[in-house]
């Protein structure tokens, strides 16, 4: 089955599965792509219960399994690729770059992750960028969030939003507004007159 997905995509997509010297397998571009050119077309597999090292996260609460070839794809904390939602909410990778024939296909793991906790290796990708760690959304520094924009799960962009939203929220009140002074001390109990 390996097989026929790796000629699928070499003949349809431009990708196919090869061994890495450092990471095991990775997939491979077969053929050039341009900025903004959809690499993959992600299919969701089946759902999953919790999030793990395959796992693809496509709203606040809910882990996939892609099929194909896109559980395959490797990381890097300077990736060429970068993920859109397709009409079936499954993870859809996009050139960021241009990508040459023979060059491996990446993304990073926090485009489509909030948390990330089950990487506890350092990281491998050997970009000038590397993090060290493989991390979630949540741990990326805000300016690179920025370079991502555009490229990443709308979810996890909706949940800096919001949270966001909640912060200055609470940043407004942060001062109680002071009981009223009404000359008599409160929670006073009475004395009776004897």
């Amino acid at each position: 089955m390996e097989l026929v997905l790796q000629r699928a995509g070499d003949v349809n997509g431009g990708y196919e599965l090869q061994k890495t010297d450092a990471k095991g397998q990775g997939v491979f571009a077969t053929r050039s792509f341009q900025i903004g050119q959809t690499v993959m077309v992600g299919v969701i597999d089946r759902e999953l219960d919790h999030n793990h090292s395959h796992a693809s996260q496509v709203s606040q609460t809910r882990f996939v399994l892609h099929g194909g070839l896109i559980p395959k794809v490797n990381h890097s904390c300077e990736p060429n690729c970068g993920i859109h939602l397709n009409a079936s909410g499954a993870h859809d990778f996009v050139a960021r770059r241009p990508i040459t024939a023979g060059q491996e296909i990446t993304f990073d793991y926090a485009m489509r992750n909030y948390s990330v906790d089950h990487f506890a290796a350092h990281c491998r990708c050997g970009s000038l960028r590397c993090r060290d760690r493989i991390t979630g959304w949540k741990d990326l520094p805000a300016e690179r969030k920025a370079d991502y924009q555009g490229f990443v799960a709308p979810f996890l962009t909706d949940i800096d939003d919001r949270r966001a939203a909640e912060q200055a929220g609470q940043a407004a009140g942060i001062e109680p507004p002071a009981p009223p002074r009404t000359g008599r001390v409160l929670n006073e109990v009475p004395v009776a007159d004897a």
